[in-house]
């Protein structure tokens, strides 16, 4: 009985505790893919150009961004504005009592889910902006500012 509670003492004693990491894994993997060039660093990373995802588009100038949604049959959205950019965040204002934080990570714009009510004046029918993600097509300014939505109005020119 002994040798056993001194066998396990001495494996106790032999064991090392996991030191706490002075930063997360993913955070170095991140790091070393931006190092390399295969990540963009949304930190560094311009906004500037045009994003899409099926058939919503957003346009983002030097000072303007806009966004249209069309689901056809009376469902959609269309709203510019302007925006200020704070490192991996964008404050984006839509017109009076649509402002909000958008998440951007250097390819993607990604809306919050909940929206001020004061956005829903964009909109018409069931549409909402709420929780869109927008993925890079282009980084021209040029193509960005061309942007029109379905009634032809220019959104970020």
């Amino acid at each position: 009985m002994r040798g056993w509670a001194a066998a396990l003492l001495l494996l106790a004693g032999c064991s090392q505790g996991d030191a706490p990491s002075p930063e997360p894994e993913g955070a170095a993997l991140e790091q070393a893919a931006i190092a390399r060039g295969v990540v963009r660093d949304a930190a560094t990373a311009q906004p500037v150009g045009l994003y899409a995802r099926e058939g919503d588009r957003l346009c983002v100038t030097a000072r303007r961004i806009g966004a249209f949604v069309d689901y056809g049959e009376a469902n959609g959205c269309s709203a510019r504005g302007r925006y200020t950019r704070d490192g991996e965040r964008m404050r984006v204002e839509l017109g009076k009592d649509c402002a909000f934080e958008t998440a951007f990570d250097g390819d993607a714009i990604r809306f919050p889910g909940a929206l001020p009510a004061g956005c829903e004046a964009a909109c018409r029918g069931r549409a909402s902006l709420s929780g869109l993600r927008f993925d890079r097509l282009s980084e021209s300014a040029s193509e960005a500012a061309a942007l029109r939505d379905p009634a032809g109005r220019g959104l970020c020119g």
